[in-house]
C-alpha cells in the first residue's frame, strides 16, 4: 500500500486540499460542514491578511490512490517576532485513522519547517492562535461552534503516535444561560453603581472603528498569555468585514470607565447552528436561509469568543468585580435575547482565575482541545 503526498499552493486549486474533511467526516453525525468558501478564503493570500506576516504550505495525502488525509505547515513572523522560540506551527490536521497517514503528513510538515530553520513544531493552528486552535480530545459527541475545530475521536492518538507531546490544553465551556448566581449579581450590582462606569453596545454601523478599539484591548489585556500573537491593522479590517453580517449587538458590547473603553466583550451567535444542513455550500437559497435564520428567527447558541480587560484596570482594587460583573452582564443579556446556550471559551487550562470565575458562572467543561508539540529533528 502506497501512500503519496501532495503540495498544493494557498491560493491555488484546493480542491482535494478542501475535499479531505468530506471524506473524514461525512459519516459524523457531529461534524458541521465549514462553508467552503470560507475556507479557501481562509487560504487565500489575496483574502486573509494572516498572509502579510506568514508563509504556508498545504499538502493532502492519497493511500491507495484515495483520498486519505491533509495538513497545513506555516511559519508566523508575528509569533518569531513576539516569542523568538523558533517554533513552527501545522494545521488542519485531519486523516483517516490509519497511522501511516499520520506519521507522513506530520513527517512532510515537519520537513518544511526544518528547511526553512525552525526548531519546533506546534499545533494544530488552522492557521494561527486566532483562528481555530487545538485538536479535539474530549467531547466527540455535540457539535462545533462558531470557529471551533472538531475532529475524530482517534486523531489525538494518531499525533501521539507520531511523536507529538501535550504542550497546553484549551477549554471550551458549556453554559447554560440563567440568571446568574448570587456573587456574580452583587458584582454586576456593585459595577454598574459606579458613576463612572458605562456598558455601552457595539455599534454594527461603525465596526471599523469599534474593532479597533477591540483589538487594542485584545492586544493589552492577552499580551502574557501563552502562545499570544497580537493581531495586525489589516486582520482588524478583515475581522470588521466578517462580523458586519452576523454581529448581534445584544452579545458584544465595551465597559467605559470615564468613556475610556477599559473592557470588551464579543458574544457572536453560533452560526453553525445556522449552516449545519448547507453541506458547506453557499448559494442563492442556502443564503436566503441564513439570513432568515440569523435576521428572523434567531439563533438559540452562541459563542463567547473574546472578554478582556485592560491591565491597567485589571489591577485596581475599585475594579476587581468587573470581570464577574462582565459575566453577569452576559448573562442577563443571553437571557434578554432569547438564548439557551453558549460556548465560554477556550480558556487556556493554566488560566486558573479566569477558569475560576466561569466555574463560578455554574458553566462546565465539556470540550478540551489539545495544541501538541514536538522538537524538530536536525
Amino acid at each position: 500500500m502506497s501512500i503519496e503526498i501532495t503540495e498544493h499552493q494557498p491560493g491555488g486549486d484546493l480542491d482535494d486540499f478542501v475535499q479531505v474533511a468530506y471524506q473524514i467526516y461525512r459519516n459524523d453525525p457531529a461534524w458541521v460542514a465549514p462553508l467552503q468558501m470560507e475556507v479557501r478564503d481562509r487560504l487565500s493570500p489575496n483574502k486573509n491578511p494572516f498572509f502579510e506576516h506568514a508563509e504556508c504550505a498545504l499538502f493532502t495525502a492519497r493511500k491507495d490512490g484515495e483520498l486519505a488525509g491533509r495538513i497545513s505547515a506555516q511559519i508566523d513572523h508575528e509569533h518569531l517576532r513576539v516569542h523568538g522560540d523558533a517554533a513552527g506551527f501545522f494545521g488542519f490536521f485531519d486523516t483517516i485513522d490509519d497511522q501511516e497517514v499520520a506519521d507522513a503528513l506530520l513527517l512532510k510538515a515537519e520537513e518544511w519547517l526544518a528547511s526553512r530553520g525552525m526548531k519546533v513544531m506546534r499545533g494544530p493552528f488552522s492557521l494561527s492562535i486566532n483562528e481555530e486552535s487545538g485538536l479535539l480530545v474530549e467531547g466527540f459527541d455535540s457539535p462545533p461552534v462558531l470557529m471551533c475545530p472538531h475532529h475524530r475521536s482517534y486523531q489525538g492518538a494518531l499525533a501521539e503516535g507520531a511523536g507529538l507531546a501535550k504542550a497546553e490544553d484549551l477549554f471550551g465551556w458549556m453554559y447554560k444561560v440563567e440568571p446568574p448566581p448570587p456573587r456574580a449579581e452583587k458584582a454586576w450590582k456593585t459595577i454598574h453603581s459606579m458613576p463612572e462606569v458605562r456598558f455601552r453596545s457595539i455599534r454594527p454601523g461603525d465596526l471599523k472603528r469599534e474593532i479597533g478599539q477591540l483589538l487594542e484591548i485584545f492586544n493589552d489585556a492577552w499580551q502574557d498569555n501563552w502562545g499570544f500573537v497580537p493581531s495586525t491593522e489589516a486582520e482588524a479590517k478583515k475581522m470588521a468585514k466578517d462580523l458586519a453580517l452576523i454581529l448581534d449587538k445584544r452579545l458584544s458590547f465595551f465597559v467605559e470607565v470615564d468613556g475610556e473603553a477599559a473592557a470588551m466583550c464579543v458574544c457572536l451567535p453560533n452560526v453553525n447552528e445556522a449552516i449545519r444542513d448547507f453541506d458547506g455550500k453557499l448559494n442563492a437559497v442556502t443564503v436566503t436561509k441564513l439570513l432568515w435564520r440569523l435576521k428572523v428567527r434567531g439563533l438559540k447558541s452562541a459563542r463567547l469568543m473574546l472578554l478582556g480587560i485592560r491591565k491597567k484596570f485589571r489591577g485596581s482594587r475599585r475594579y476587581a468585580p468587573l470581570s464577574i460583573a462582565i459575566y453577569a452582564e452576559i448573562a442577563k443579556r443571553g437571557i434578554k435575547a432569547g438564548y439557551d446556550w453558549a460556548e465560554l471559551g477556550w480558556t487556556l487550562e493554566t488560566n486558573r482565575p479566569i477558569n475560576a470565575g466561569i466555574r463560578g458562572m455554574r458553566a462546565r467543561v465539556y470540550k478540551v482541545y489539545r495544541v501538541y508539540e514536538k522538537a524538530i529533528a536536525a
